[in-house]
């Protein structure tokens, strides 16, 4: 069985130990970083399943490194660990797209209850995750495209690249976060192969003349519809 993977954000050594070595005896994988730049790259290089984030950390704090993460993934959930108490900042860690908010000093079984029950609902909106774009219906779970009676199966990448253009209809895909999401770089020849499935993609939605994938040069892609 599949452990469910953690990437935790903590810049206080101790701390960070302790929460890592309690999430490990309930059989959780966890990706320990002591800096908002090293969990960002961590974050693109895997596929960690939940974020823990603390709020004050060097070179990049939680609420932007959450912010970049967003713009790549609105779904995946994400907990904020702070000693920050007042009520602005925890409105803003909402805003920006949290599930949940920890004040420290808190006790291990409540961080591992809050973690449990975000994954648990990660696993429901996953199942059901059937998304509309114009006259298509795209079932991301199963990697299925739907044109009316048509169905056409898509591959891994395909899917993943369709499913983050879906989501951020009508706003710009940005080019190099996206590669690295996927391909785990942003070199050239990346850049060539998402050209690729670009194009791929375009071939698959042309039934509907309404959608279109959009080249926005220096920048990234845009699904409109």
């Amino acid at each position: 069985m599949l452990k469910t993977t953690i990437l935790l954000a903590e810049d206080e050594p101790a701390l960070g130990q302790i929460i890592k070595e309690s999430l490990e005896t309930r059989d959780f994988n966890v990706l320990l970083c002591n800096d908002g730049e090293k969990a960002l790259k961590t974050y693109q290089n895997n596929t960690p399943e939940l974020l823990v984030l603390d709020v004050m950390m060097p070179k990049k704090d939680g609420f932007t490194l959450a912010k970049e993460v967003r713009a790549i993934d609105d779904t995946i959930p994400i907990i904020f660990l702070t000693a920050k108490s007042q009520t602005q900042d925890v409105v803003e860690g909402f805003t920006i797209g949290g599930n949940d908010y920890l004040k420290k000093p808190f006790s291990m079984e409540e961080l591992i209850v809050r973690i449990n029950n975000l994954l648990n609902r990660s696993k429901i909106q996953k199942t059901s995750e059937v998304l509309t774009i114009g006259a298509y219906t795209f079932d991301f779970p199963k990697q299925q495209l739907y044109y009316g009676n048509d169905s056409e199966q898509l591959t891994h990448r395909e899917s993943h690249l369709l499913f983050h253009l879906i989501k951020n209809k009508n706003q710009v895909l940005d080019r190099s976060i996206i590669l690295n999401k996927l391909w785990g770089n942003d070199d050239f020849f990346s850049a060539r192969s998402m050209d690729v499935f670009i194009t791929k993609l375009r071939k698959k939605l042309q039934k509907d003349e309404h959608i279109q994938i959009i080249n926005i040069r220096g920048f990234g892609y845009k699904l409109v519809c």
